[in-house]
């Protein structure tokens, strides 16, 4: 049994925040999608909801490795970010700024990501959870590729169009 303050525990807390944090965005990326002027950006939202439910999936298998139930407790900060997107769905309504707003709150989602499934890799690693690795590295690999996405979508048109206006 891990001593408590163990990485083990650490790498369970934080394992439950991601949990948590995929499970809002799940429900957060219809809406956004539907708010969506870009039809490329709506796509983008669409196919991300699709791997969204692939990185829950993941994470439960995680929870199977570490003999825990698939739980999550409230990450205040994915909270932040959804409420700021949700903001610039109101704000925005409408405007020709509405898809950079909607695309800069869904690339602050991939950096936390990002962040979040880096450490908890490297942490599996240290724990010797091979099978946690490799999940969690494929959807590291899903999170940074829909990161370099949203960087060419809103280059190449999101962020002219919300100028040009």
């Amino acid at each position: 049994m891990p001593s408590e303050n163990s990485l083990h525990e650490l790498f369970h807390d934080t394992l439950k925040d991601i949990y948590f944090a995929e499970k809002k965005i799940l429900s957060a990326l219809p809406k956004m999608a539907k708010a969506a002027q870009s039809e490329d950006l709506k796509a983008a939202f669409q196919k991300h909801e699709t791997e969204t439910e692939e990185h829950v999936a993941r994470l439960e298998k995680v929870f199977e490795e570490i003999d825990e139930t698939p739980r999550g407790k409230t990450c205040d900060a994915i909270m932040g970010i959804i409420e700021e997107g949700q903001e610039v769905m109101k704000e925005f309504k409408g405007a020709p700024a509405l898809d950079a707003g909607l695309l800069a709150a869904a690339q602050a989602v991939e950096h936390y990501e990002i962040a979040r499934y880096g450490t908890l890799k490297t942490w599996a690693a240290e724990l010797g959870l091979k099978q946690s690795v490799k999940l969690l590295e494929a959807t590291l690999a899903e999170e940074k590729k829909t990161d370099e996405t949203l960087t060419k979508l809103a280059e190449s048109e999101v962020n002219q169009h919300a100028q040009a206006a």
